[in-house]
């Protein structure tokens, strides 16, 4: 009989440096000790390795520069206020128009709220985005949450569902109900284009072949009644948008008069094709580069 090649006390060394190479590529543990950098405003959930990526700058624009949406703008610093707070505070859907500021009212709302926190020496809510495609991840996301005490708002940006799609449940069970509950320290903020989160044809098609259409329609529609506060935002008037663009173009001190200004933001907005906030912004962008080329010297 052939003697083996090697000896146990050969193979041992050659497998402890196997698991070594293995554990060195294995993403680092969920550690929720990184909340407890003050300094740090935002994270990323990476729900796929279970790891919380801090986000050192977070994009966002100053609270006055989001014009036309001042009532939106009131309710959620309001409510974002009472929760950095220790206050009670509701979950929060914002729906509508696109480019209309959703996205940028949530973070507006946190950095200004955060500010505040800290001038009083108190400290700062922790904005967690939470990408579409991890909902399903979300117990383990909510399992470290409770291992700090540091107050979290979990961000849900663009949210929809497609038919067939069966993570909005993992979301209705965090933001009303399920055995465990949601942590205290913790508020669901979510923007989307739509307002009841699932597309018309999917809520008309559960209907017509279901039983009772009522309760199908119960159903589908339930995830946006579980957000204690649904705010609408929708497009632009020519005022608001003229304003949201002479806003901008003032903040950069963009060398231009006001009327010129307001005839080419309209000529952009009927190239694109609607007027918002997206829009404006687009626009500066282009008019600033326009402008500083005109100083360039020419060749």
């Amino acid at each position: 009989m052939p003697q083996s090649a090697f000896s146990s006390a050969d193979l041992l060394p050659a497998l402890n440096r196997i698991a070594d190479s293995l554990e060195r590529l294995a993403p680092p543990k969920a550690d929720a000790t990184i909340l407890d950098t003050p300094d740090i405003d935002a994270f990323l959930w990476q729900g796929t390795v279970g790891t919380l990526l801090p986000v050192t700058k977070v994009q966002s624009v100053p609270l006055s520069y989001l014009c036309g949406i001042q009532k939106q703008c009131e309710t959620v610093l309001d409510n974002t206020k009472h929760f950095a707070a220790g206050r009670q505070a509701n979950n929060v859907m914002l729906w509508g128009a696109r480019g209309m500021g959703k996205s940028s009212l949530v973070k507006s709302c946190v950095l200004d709220v955060n500010r505040t926190q800290r001038e009083k020496g108190l400290s700062p809510l922790a904005l967690i985005e939470i990408p579409r495609d991890e909902l399903s991840t979300l117990p383990q996301l909510l399992a470290l949450l409770r291992q700090s005490d540091r107050r979290v708002i979990l961000f849900c940006d663009d949210l929809s569902f497609e038919s067939q799609d069966a993570d909005y449940k993992s979301l209705k069970s965090v933001l009303d109900g399920g055995i465990a509950g949601r942590p205290d320290n913790v508020v669901v903020y979510a923007t989307s284009n739509r307002k009841h989160l699932m597309p018309r044809d999917m809520i008309e098609n559960e209907a017509s072949s279901s039983i009772n259409p009522g309760e199908a329609i119960e159903e589908k529609v339930s995830l946006s009644d579980r957000f204690g506060l649904w705010i609408g935002l929708y497009s632009a008037s020519q005022d608001d948008y003229l304003t949201i663009v002479k806003t901008y173009a003032h903040a950069i001190a963009l060398p231009i008069d006001d009327k010129t200004l307001e005839e080419k933001a309209l000529r952009w907005s009927l190239t694109r094709g609607s007027r918002s906030g997206r829009v404006a912004s687009q626009f500066i962008t282009a008019l600033s580069a326009e402008l500083d080329a005109t100083k360039e010297p020419s060749a």
